[in-house]
């Protein structure tokens, strides 16, 4: 059984643009500020564009046209317009190998991220770092994948009910996705408590003993496992650890009412220029 960062350096990960690097560095920057963000943000033209696309599609339901770098900014938000742009520089970053399907994955990783963000909502935790955090889980299958390309055959078979990937990739490997994204964040510098909630997000009990934010990023990635449609994403919230709903203070059914619908999510055109 291999020791992650033994694992890790058998990989060639991808290299992160400077634009991504200047951002990340922003997200514990108390001085950072919407100019800074936005200067770094448009020294990347096609960036830009991908960015003022998403800011203008159904996801974020916006009432008029988002038409420079500017408006979105103000419009979507400074912490929401930095997490958007670190995860398309991400999206773009990784190749896919032919093991996985394109489709599927970034759906997974754009409904995780859309619940961790809605999830932070109910409880009160930062929404931008939520969805970013929720966006970045599954990265780690893409390494587990540029390793050994067989393997995902094995931990992606179906069925594959919620939290059932982790088990085999802690099976095969005696690590998981979470744990290798941890790593990949913590090499690309991202704030400590991103890396710890990613680290320790695939367990529930681990996940309330870190923080708020890995246990966010815990259930959303079992709703994300159930996403095929709003009702069986609602019987995975049922079938949810009563010690994470507990912990995050959420009451089961007033959320069943409310949950989006994973399709209001899964758009993954705005990744891609």
């Amino acid at each position: 059984m291999a020791d992650i960062n033994s694992f890790i350096q058998t990989v060639k990960l991808p290299v992160m643009p400077e634009v991504a690097h200047a951002l990340i560095r922003t997200l514990e920057d108390d001085e950072a500020d919407v100019v800074m963000v936005r200067d770094i943000i448009a020294k990347d033209p096609a960036l830009t564009t991908t960015l003022l696309r998403m800011a203008n599609s159904a996801m974020f339901g916006l009432s008029r046209s988002v038409t420079s770098l500017d408006n979105a900014v103000t419009v979507v938000g400074m912490a929401q317009i930095r997490a958007r742009a670190l995860g398309i520089c991400m999206a773009q970053g990784f190749s896919l190998p032919p093991s996985i399907n394109r489709q599927e994955f970034w759906r997974y990783s754009m409904v995780c991220a859309g619940y961790a963000k809605w999830l932070a909502s109910q409880t009160g935790l930062d929404e931008a770092q939520a969805w970013l955090t929720g966006m970045m889980l599954r990265l780690g299958e893409l390494v587990i994948a540029l390793h050994n390309p067989s393997l995902i055959a094995l931990v992606d078979a179906q069925p594959c009910p919620a939290g059932e990937r982790w088990r085999r990739e802690h099976l095969v490997l005696g690590f998981d996705e979470g744990q290798i994204t941890a790593l990949v964040a913590m090499r690309w510098d991202f704030p400590d408590e991103v890396v710890q909630a990613l680290g320790h997000c695939t367990d529930a009990t681990a996940a309330v003993r870190v923080s708020r934010l890995c246990a966010v990023v815990h259930l959303a990635g079992c709703l994300a496992d159930q996403a095929s449609s709003l009702a069986t994403v609602q019987d995975g919230l049922r079938q949810a650890p009563t010690g994470v709903l507990a912990y995050l203070k959420l009451p089961v059914e007033r959320l069943v009412g409310q949950l989006p619908d994973p399709e209001d999510f899964s758009d993954i055109s705005s990744l891609f220029a």
